[in-house]
């Protein structure tokens, strides 16, 4: 009776009770944190409960037909459950810096110096440092797990800004804008802000962007069509669905930006150029999905 009466107070109250606290509208990252240590130390002290309960009753927990308490299911459930809602936090408020981005798609390249980070981007990598430094009281495996989550959602919804239909022209400044703020989200993650990555593990969240950037910014087409395919391509993550869709946003700009400038040779072999280059990249498509 009083395992019975055990296992409905763990089952019901106190897990309704945990998940409400986890589902709770507004719950901190720091709640959730705290949320995890607790239960994993209340799932590591269950055995207590069984002896409590045997020597009240003085059965053995492994006598036959005796009722098996649920405690460390309920507390292995609820961490669990806080660990999910951790890394769907850390995303939705990542998301929120990320609306703050601003691209100029039209901007012109700079001449001279070094381009800084976005500003919204340097306020995000702000916050997921301090946001991290809390999590070095979580298992090691969670922590790490937010940690690649987050910069992998951040290199994805920087993707899809590149990639968003919406923009039609992107300049080669934006790139390089944009390949400065990737710079930062590279050295965030270079600087190991939680434990346990082995070498440039996390670094692998932005090897899809780093390449493409790279490919675009140094404008190494020759390199990137006579090794595709090859293991040791340079560019091995750049798919070329993607490269022609950024390319013919780049050639949108530099058609438009070139309407009272069709005159000078620069310009024309520049466009000229871009046209072949997306010419080898349908032929590359096509010769690859036949």
């Amino acid at each position: 009776m009083i395992r019975k009466s055990t296992n409905l107070l763990l089952t019901r109250t106190l897990s309704h009770c945990l998940h409400y606290a986890i589902k709770k509208k507004n719950v901190g990252l720091a709640e959730l944190v705290q949320l995890i240590i607790n239960t994993t130390h209340l799932e590591q002290s269950c055995h207590f409960l069984e002896e409590f309960i045997s020597n009240i009753t003085n059965v053995p927990p492994d006598t036959a037909n005796t009722t098996k308490l649920y405690g460390t299911s309920t507390f292995k459930d609820a961490r669990h459950a806080a660990e999910a809602e951790i890394y769907t936090s850390l995303n939705a408020k990542i998301d929120q810096f990320l609306q703050l981005a601003d691209y100029d798609w039209l901007a012109a390249v700079q001449g001279g110096g070094t381009l800084t980070a976005s500003d919204y981007l340097v306020d995000l990598i702000a916050f997921l440092k301090s946001t991290f430094s809390v999590f070095t009281n979580l298992p090691g495996k969670v922590a790490q797990t937010a940690c690649m989550s987050a910069c992998k959602h951040i290199s994805t919804c920087l993707m899809q800004l590149l990639l968003d239909p919406d923009v039609r022209q992107i300049s080669l400044g934006a790139l390089h804008q944009l390949n400065a703020d990737v710079r930062e989200c590279e050295g965030f993650a270079r600087a190991g802000p939680v434990a346990g990555f082995q070498g440039d593990t996390l670094l692998l969240a932005f090897s899809d962007l780093r390449q493409l950037l790279e490919l675009f910014t140094q404008w190494d087409w020759s390199t990137y069509l006579a090794d595709y395919g090859k293991p040791t391509c340079k560019y091995l993550r750049v798919n070329p669905h993607t490269a022609l869709v950024l390319l013919e946003k780049m050639r949108e700009t530099s058609r438009k930006s070139n309407v009272f400038a069709q005159f000078r040779k620069t310009d024309r072999d520049r466009q000229k150029l871009i046209d072949a280059i997306i010419k080898q990249l349908r032929n590359l498509i096509a010769q690859h999905r036949a």
